[in-house]
């Protein structure tokens, strides 16, 4: 039988776990690897048009600046590889690079649960420069993921506005007590931690899947970004947006941190010029333009009630998040632990 590349590239993920079975011989013969080719993937598609707008210019960035020195072959809208397949993937060099979530992969990447703890995430969202290049934060970060031989090349300089309590119509929520008992859906991990104490049916739906649990009652109410909310349509199922401040994240370019240490000077000088572009607008153009100017007025063009958390309530879930941090921090270890919290608060 003939491969095409397409399928020669996702198969070739999962050769490792094969190699478990079948001894250390791999089942396909290993990927030809040119320093100036590279293959890249993100799983969303054109429809969340804040996210991949840095992603899009990133890669065509590359295009026109990669002239002799760099080629890219470029996978968009989940066609190469499903979200769950992208970090595998890269693991086992069946891709060179991917923009990927943070709350997506935060279980298999713990250090980037800072982003997304309780009580952090307002923070970072009001302090963009504490995840630019450069800053004490992503320097930490790296360090860590490069113990995994993970590299970020940017974090799109800072989070997305965070991601709220959304809900339906049969199940309205607008205040914290209102919570209880909701079948709820939630992808990252802190955000789940966090919800704990309150009882909820925490369930983990892909982005695809939310706007028919939502119409089915599946869900009565989920965390979502505004991206995914504008991105999904899921204004059309929902009713009140209750602007908690519950967990954020990012979407960045990923490599393995031994693909970037061996390219060439001209390669990575051009892979440097499109980080530093996603850096520079990224996250500024998501949270200061796109938002406010187009997908807040979608939202409330819907119809949706939107409510600010009260003092108390704010009160009331922050008092809960030294367990979530202090879980989170058994995953990195205390030391890096507090000392990515105080720098992301701005304590160090």
């Amino acid at each position: 039988m003939t491969l095409s590349r397409r399928q020669v590239l996702k198969y070739g993920t999962f050769a490792t776990a094969g190699a478990t079975l079948f001894g250390t011989q791999s089942l396909l013969p290993p990927r030809s690897y040119a320093a100036t080719t590279l293959t890249g993937v993100t799983y969303l598609p054109d429809s969340y048009k804040a996210l991949t707008y840095g992603s899009n210019r990133f890669v065509e960035m590359l295009k026109e600046q990669g002239g002799d020195t760099l080629s890219v072959e470029f996978y968009d809208s989940g066609q190469l590889l499903k979200v769950d397949e992208q970090l595998p993937a890269l693991r086992a060099r069946s891709i060179d690079f991917m923009f990927h979530t943070f709350s997506y992969v935060t279980r298999s990447i713990p250090i980037l649960g800072v982003t997304g703890l309780p009580g952090v995430v307002g923070e970072l969202y009001r302090h963009p420069e504490r995840l630019r290049q450069g800053s004490p934060l992503m320097e930490l970060i790296n360090e860590v993921l490069a113990e995994d031989n993970l590299y970020m090349l940017t974090s799109g300089g800072g989070i997305l506005e965070p991601e709220y309590l959304w809900s339906t119509e049969a199940s309205p929520i607008r205040r914290l007590e209102d919570v209880r008992g909701k079948k709820i859906r939630i992808v990252g991990f802190e955000a789940t931690k966090a919800f704990e104490p309150y009882n909820v049916g925490a369930t983990r739906i892909p982005s695809s899947e939310t706007y028919m649990a939502l119409q089915r009652g599946t869900v009565d109410a989920g965390v979502f970004n505004i991206s995914t909310v504008i991105g999904r349509s899921l204004q059309e199922q929902l009713q009140v947006c209750y602007k908690l401040p519950i967990t954020g994240f990012s979407v960045a370019p990923f490599m393995l941190r031994d693909t970037w240490d061996n390219l060439d000077d001209e390669a990575r000088a051009v892979l440097q010029q499109a980080a530093d572009w996603y850096d520079e607008n990224f996250i500024e153009h998501c949270n200061n333009d796109i938002y406010p100017n187009e997908y807040w007025p979608q939202i409330e063009e819907a119809g949706v009630e939107i409510i600010e958390p009260s003092d108390e309530d704010l009160e009331a879930f922050n008092a809960g998040v030294q367990d979530v941090w202090d879980h989170w921090k058994g995953e990195v270890g205390e030391e890096v632990g507090d000392r990515a919290i105080a720098l992301a608060l701005g304590n160090a």
